[in-house]
C-alpha cells in the first residue's frame, strides 16, 4: 500500500483546511487508517484514527474540531480540521495498516498563522 498526503498550506487561525490522503492498494483490505502530525521539536503525535467498522476516534486536542473520513469509491482518506489553531500547525502525515503491516505517507504541511 502506499500512501500520497496533500491538501496542506498556510491558514489564518480560525480558518479550516481539507487533508486529503491517496491510497494505492487494496483499499478495503486496510483494518485502520490514521493521521498524525509532528510539529518542529516535538514528536510526532496521533490525531484521529478511523477503524474499518467507520468507527472514528481522535486526540483531546482536537476533537470537535477535526473530522476524519473515507471514501471507498475513490481510495480516499481525509481530514477535515475545523477553527485551526497555532498549535495545529506540523506536518500531518496519514497511515494505513493491513495485518501486520504499516503505511506511511510523505507529509503534508500545515502552517497556522495570521
Amino acid at each position: 500500500v502506499q500512501l500520497q498526503a496533500s491538501g496542506g498550506g498556510l491558514v489564518q487561525p480560525g480558518g479550516s483546511l481539507r487533508l486529503s490522503c491517496a491510497v494505492s492498494g487494496r483499499f478495503r483490505n486496510l483494518s485502520d487508517m490514521s493521521w498524525y502530525r509532528q510539529a518542529p521539536g516535538k514528536e510526532r503525535e496521533w490525531v484521529a484514527r478511523i477503524y474499518g467498522g467507520g468507527t472514528t476516534d481522535y486526540a483531546e486536542s482536537v476533537k470537535v474540531r477535526f473530522t476524519i473520513s473515507r471514501d471507498y469509491a475513490k481510495s480516499m482518506l481525509y481530514l477535515q480540521m475545523n477553527s485551526l489553531k497555532p498549535e495545529d500547525a506540523a506536518v500531518y502525515y496519514c497511515k494505513a495498516v493491513s495485518g501486520s503491516m504499516s503505511s506511511w505517507g510523505q507529509g503534508t504541511q500545515v502552517t497556522v498563522s495570521s
